[in-house]
């Protein structure tokens, strides 16, 4: 656990328990308040919604796995949202959001000056979502009412959004000046959508890790990703391709290049920065297991990781 942070799972909670979480968000003693999976009542998520509008201190919110269950609770949270300033990653996985849901949240979310890292996977978006979404990715040079641009951003299990949606998607990471991480998993790409996604990489300057676990990809599409990694310059790092219909040849031939790419970049890294600045930090990225190693855990130059807590 964390310092200064507060993690309950899938337990109801009481009004005195509520009260606790309340009077510690003020206090600003809180970095991390994780209340995945909790029961609470509509009066009492609205005194979380606003202890978490008063704090100060609160860098990550995690009401992953139905916590957020209807539009009024959406409201209470777009209203924490457009007066706490602090939270840098806020997750709302399993949630029942729907477009509607996106937009009553957009206004807080792209006006938000320190949000970095969201999590919408199976939240039941569409395509009016997608588009909100995609101005939170803030071309170079572009006016945005994004003051900082998303760098990790998940969409894992929204089978709604259409090929439209994920064209419209594909264009705003190309352009992105921010986004780092990208989570697709478990949506029913399929090798058409994959390839404007390879695009989208070759594209982008800033993306490191696309994660497309299980949607629906053969080797054709794995054949254009590793053309594009083979003779395109390209910052990503990590690229999931785990539960698809493809060989494990050519994702240990995409992993190995991959590998390749990232260990020329650190010789490079090191001889500038001990050259120029010999205590910049860097990013790291650490191995998840030895069965899948291109399964990561992201490390950010912001001295904490972004995403403390990984479980969805």
């Amino acid at each position: 656990m964390l310092p200064g942070s507060i993690q309950i799972t899938g337990e109801t909670l009481s009004g005195a328990e509520i009260k606790d979480i309340c009077d510690s968000l003020k206090e600003n003693s809180v970095r991390l308040l994780s209340i995945r999976g909790c029961q609470l009542s509509d009066r009492d998520f609205g005194r979380v919604c606003r202890g978490v509008a008063e704090s100060h201190s609160l860098a990550q919110l995690n009401m992953n796995l139905g916590v957020v269950s209807t539009i009024n609770r959406t409201k209470h949270l777009a209203d924490a949202l457009k007066t706490n300033r602090s939270i840098q990653t806020l997750f709302l996985h399993g949630s029942p959001l729907l477009d509607a849901g996106l937009v009553t949240l957009n206004t807080a979310l792209s006006t938000h000056p320190s949000l970095v890292s969201l999590d919408l996977g199976d939240c039941m978006l569409g395509d009016e979502a997608l588009r909100l979404i995609c101005a939170m990715l803030p071309p170079d040079g572009a006016k945005s009412a994004c003051p900082t641009g998303l760098r990790e951003l998940t969409l894992s299990a929204n089978p709604s959004i259409t090929t439209k949606g994920w064209a419209r998607l594909a264009i705003a990471v190309a352009h992105s000046s921010q986004l780092r991480v990208l989570n697709l998993d478990y949506n029913p790409l399929g090798d058409q959508i994959a390839g404007m996604l390879a695009v989208a990489v070759a594209s982008s300057r800033t993306l490191e890790v696309l994660d497309l676990e299980g949607t629906g990809l053969t080797n054709q599409s794995a054949q254009v990703f590793l053309e594009m990694v083979e003779n395109y310059p390209t910052c990503l790092r990590v690229l999931v391709l785990a539960e698809n219909a493809i060989s494990p040849e050519l994702q240990q031939q995409i992993s190995d290049l991959l590998s390749e790419g990232e260990e020329e970049d650190d010789k490079e890294g090191e001889a500038r920065g001990s050259a120029a600045n010999p205590t910049r930090e860097k990013t790291a990225w650490i191995p998840h297991s030895n069965s899948h190693p291109q399964m990561v855990l992201l490390t950010s130059g912001l001295g904490e990781s972004l995403l403390a807590e990984t479980e969805m």
